[in-house]
């Protein structure tokens, strides 16, 4: 079994085929969402502070840490975020940025081993972003896509994704610190983008003997009602073998989707974080020993 280890100072985090699902939150990203970019442009972190803290509450197991800002300068937003979020919570992170000046800084600044969020098929970017992977001790996110764009033939992603973990090799980053990215597509686009991904991640999984990540949300873009759609489509690919997703934890769906695809695949033992979590609570009064307190009167 193929297992990823990721770390904060304080705690770690593995994920895995045979391993509970792992969320990693979605909600510290700028992008279109306009009062964030513009506080953190600002030097304004208190919208980051407070998504970090409602995530990790809502049963994140990761996050994700994005300062992807037009006209600002996103590496020293980045470094500043990252360091601002492991002084306040002790989960391992996900460093997003599109721009490796940006990736480099907040490496730096990182203690533990940090998920970075991602390369591409494409050369510039392998040779660009894998040896920062390796200079750091990081993991990385695959994304199966190259300068051809992106394939709706699972086979031409399948042979990007296969690259990448090559190539990350060469850089002597091994199969196990390389999660793979289907491309998780608008299903309103595209008819079968779910089956597309559910195709590749079971691969992933049973030939290329790697896990995968993706990001979820994208799966009901421009439809609405998007939760229950982004839940069942979790659940059905965590079916096929998806072992990690960027997502929404504080979207109750989801979160009970995640919950129950794990206790269906048998990676909640004895479905105790399902039992813990859906347990009614007990009637005002009722103490744990079972039965109602009787007051007895003393007569006399």
């Amino acid at each position: 079994m193929t297992i990823t280890v990721l770390s904060s100072p304080t705690k770690e985090v593995r994920i895995g085929p045979d391993l509970p699902f792992v969320i990693i939150g979605e909600r510290i990203n700028p992008t279109g969402r306009r009062k964030l970019a513009a506080e953190m442009a600002a030097g304004d972190f208190s919208r980051v502070v407070s998504d970090a803290l409602a995530q990790v509450a809502a049963g994140a197991h990761m996050l994700d840490v994005n300062a992807g800002i037009p006209m600002a300068d996103e590496p020293a937003i980045l470094a500043e975020a990252i360091k601002l979020v492991q002084s306040i919570t002790d989960v391992p992170l996900a460093i997003d940025s599109s721009i490796v000046a940006a990736l480099e800084k907040g490496l730096a600044v990182y203690q533990g081993k940090p998920l970075v969020n991602s390369v591409t098929g494409e050369e510039e970017r392998l040779e660009a972003v894998l040896p920062l992977i390796k200079k750091y001790g990081a993991a990385v996110i695959g994304i199966s896509n190259d300068e051809t764009g992106i394939s709706e033939d699972p086979e031409v992603r399948l042979a990007v994704a296969r690259k990448i973990i090559e190539r990350a090799q060469d850089h002597g980053i091994p199969r196990e610190d390389v999660l793979i990215d289907p491309l998780v597509m608008p299903i309103g686009a595209m008819r079968y983008a779910g089956r597309q991904v559910y195709e590749i991640v079971r691969r992933c999984r049973d030939e290329l003997k790697v896990n995968t990540c993706c990001g979820a949300s994208n799966v009901s873009f421009g439809l609405p009602n998007r939760g229950p759609l982004s839940a069942t489509f979790l659940a059905m690919a965590i079916g096929a073998g998806l072992t990690s997703a960027i997502t929404n934890p504080i979207e109750p769906e989801i979160k009970r989707a995640i919950m129950a695809a794990d206790v269906m695949n048998g990676n909640d033992e004895n479905c105790l974080t399902w039992i813990v979590a859906n347990r009614e609570p007990k009637p005002e009064g009722e103490e744990a020993g079972g039965g109602r307190r009787e007051r007895r009167v003393r007569r006399g």
